[in-house]
């Protein structure tokens, strides 16, 4: 059952058959009881049956509204009077008491302790479940003030944060206020928020003391030390008002006037920031990420001007701050649970794809995940790991048809990584700091992990497989350009066609005849590249152990490039001799275009 309050009623949502009963303490207009628009409804964290309710009185049930409980007297002020703002103008009736209770919280230490604020400036505590209330509201709130929210809940029973907006008299003014003594003495802290934004919301994370966050008409801020000072937690929020927020495990949910729920996932992060630490470079403890697969649905994606927010990042969200500009490099490093490297990021790495590269693409822009280097800028940055190896080399990359504006990856990616613990480590001008990292199976896939290590391991034989045969294919195809570039004459050519006679047969032809067999004809390293390439695509399709049929086609193909590789180095320790006679018939000598090199198993060169 779900419960819910607004305009005088109080109501019971049964989710087994969709009817909706009243069960409100104010069955009929009573001219005592008054409400406001938006009315407290909320259920004690010690007790989940016992429900409570405010009016311009506080009402209690434990048994689902069918029978209810007065417990507290009228709390709102006798005489509200005129405020200073209205001036000469006088209002008949305007004076008479007039108020209602907007702001109730219940303490997560004592069922008989409760807050209670109205919406003309008085705040009351009790601490026997009703039966004696104190005023102990602030001196600095004065009537025709708005509690908008009191938050007493986590730490201790003596604590409470209060937000109060004075805009219906033309007080702009953001007012939060806290106690640390049940409400004897109370301190203003709302230091670095905008002076033009009533605080409609405060509250205080469920993890940590003293970390505060709060809505105000136009933003949302956060308190690192216990609202001594406010910072924007603005990000891409449109600015309105902002009405309320709350945490579940850990996320932070904001409710906006008019413009939808917000979500900021995991304030694990914030949690972990302190004044104190922010002096030197800090690596945030990242939370668990989830091995979730991208889709690889081959239909129309959809188009970038769909109202569809955002899914949060892909991969592993690693979160560091550099206090001062970093004139050195920055290296951020993933190892796995045997201290081998899985992947390694700096700061100064060649942007990949390069621009000259992403301007010849004819897929537009907008599709394409943007490269991006390490940053080393002062300041607060989120680096996203896509839980992948490094990407191994191949002739030919590119984007596939499962897109998603503005972070579709070029392909092939890297082996998949496996649930398990890995390791962070940045490295900032010399100094190393280090933290855990777990990765999550996708909760969805049925398979034992030992299943996942095998796909893992041929992934990565593959991978390796894949960068040795595209590397020399480039490197091969990059000969034999220059060699037909040749005009050679006499001697010469005889000799440079030989050569390029064993480098075409080696190459093989990048199209068969139609008519011709795979298995009639002899394995050229084109084919073999081929072969490898296809079965990398397959075996990393989708979370499964490798198939009886992809094992033994890949121990064929490592057979076959092996025995393609002797001849190709062979080819390259004839290569001297052939620029030698090239260069002593006045000829221009061949020079090989070298790929870069690429080994998934291995740190990086520094």
């Amino acid at each position: 059952m779900i419960f819910g309050a607004g305009r005088n009623e109080v109501s019971e949502f049964h989710w087994s058959t969709g009817q909706v009963q009243n069960v409100t303490p104010i069955p009929v207009r009573d001219d005592a009881i008054r409400v406001d628009r938006t009315e407290p409804l909320l259920f004690s964290p010690l007790d989940p049956h016992t429900l409570y309710y405010a009016a311009n009185r506080i009402y209690k049930t434990t048994d689902g509204g069918a029978t209810w409980q007065t417990v507290s007297p009228d709390l709102t002020r006798e005489q509200p009077g005129l405020p200073a703002s209205v001036g000469d103008l006088h209002v008949a009736g305007s004076e008479r008491q007039r108020g209602a209770i907007y702001a109730l919280a219940v303490s997560a230490h004592s069922i008989d302790t409760l807050w209670a604020g109205t919406d003309d400036g008085l705040i009351w505590k009790t601490g026997d479940s009703g039966e004696h209330w104190s005023n102990v509201t602030p001196s600095a709130v004065t009537a025709w003030s708005k509690v908008t929210q009191i938050e007493a809940l986590h730490f201790d029973a003596n604590t409470a944060y209060v937000s109060v907006s004075r805009m219906r008299i033309d007080d702009l003014h953001p007012y939060i206020f806290r106690t640390h003594d049940g409400g004897s003495t109370w301190q203003r802290i709302d230091d670095g928020l905008t002076l033009n934004a009533p605080v409609n919301a405060v509250r205080e994370d469920s993890e940590r003391k003293g970390l505060l966050f709060a809505a105000t008409e136009n933003a949302v801020w956060v308190s690192c030390d216990d609202g001594g000072h406010w910072d924007s937690l603005q990000i891409n929020l449109p600015h309105t008002s902002m009405r309320d927020l709350w945490i579940h495990d850990d996320d932070l949910i904001l409710a906006t006037h008019g413009r939808s729920i917000w979500i900021l996932d995991d304030i694990s992060r914030l949690r972990q920031l302190k004044a104190s630490n922010l002096r030197d470079a800090v690596l945030v403890d990242p939370a668990p990420a989830y091995l979730l697969r991208r889709s690889t649905w081959t239909d129309t994606p959809i188009p970038p001007d769909e109202p569809v927010a955002p899914n949060p990042p892909a991969g592993a969200i690693i979160d560091y701050f550099l206090p001062t500009d970093t004139k050195g490099l920055v290296t951020l490093e993933v190892f796995d649970n045997n201290g081998a490297l899985v992947r390694r990021f700096r700061s100064d790495d060649r942007l990949e794809p390069s621009a000259e590269e992403l301007a010849r693409e004819l897929i537009p822009q907008y599709w394409i995940a943007q490269p991006r280097a390490l940053p080393t800028r002062s300041g607060m940055h989120r680096w996203i790991w896509d839980l992948h190896y490094r990407a191994p080399l191949t002739t030919a990359r590119g984007y596939p048809i499962s897109a998603v504006p503005h972070a579709t990856p070029q392909g092939p990616e890297g082996p998949l990584a496996v649930a398990g613990s890995y390791r962070v480590r940045l490295t900032v001008g010399g100094k190393r700091l280090e933290t855990a990292l777990t990765l999550k199976p996708d909760p969805r896939v049925r398979l034992a992990a030992a299943a996942l290590q095998d796909q893992l391991r041929l992934a990565t034989k593959l991978a390796d497989l894949l960068s040795t045969s595209s590397r020399a294919l480039l490197t091969a195809r990059s000969e034999h350009e220059q060699l037909k570039a040749l005009a050679t004459t006499g001697a010469t050519a005889e000799v440079v066609q030989r050569y390029d006679a064993r480098l075409s047969a080696l190459l093989g032809s990048a199209e068969k005849d139609e008519d011709q067999h795979e298995g009639t004809t002899k394995l050229t390293l084109t084919d073999v590249h081929s072969q490898i390439d296809t079965l990398y695509t397959e075996v990393n399709r989708a979370d499964a152990a490798p198939t009886a049929a992809q094992l033994s086609t890949s121990v064929a193909a490592e057979a076959a490039l092996s025995g393609l590789l002797r001849t190709w180095q062979q080819l390259q320790a004839d290569l001297p001799s052939l620029n030698g006679r090239l260069r002593a018939a006045k000829f221009v000598q061949i020079r090989p275009q070298l790929p870069p090199p690429t080994d998934l198993n291995a740190a990086d060169e520094d």
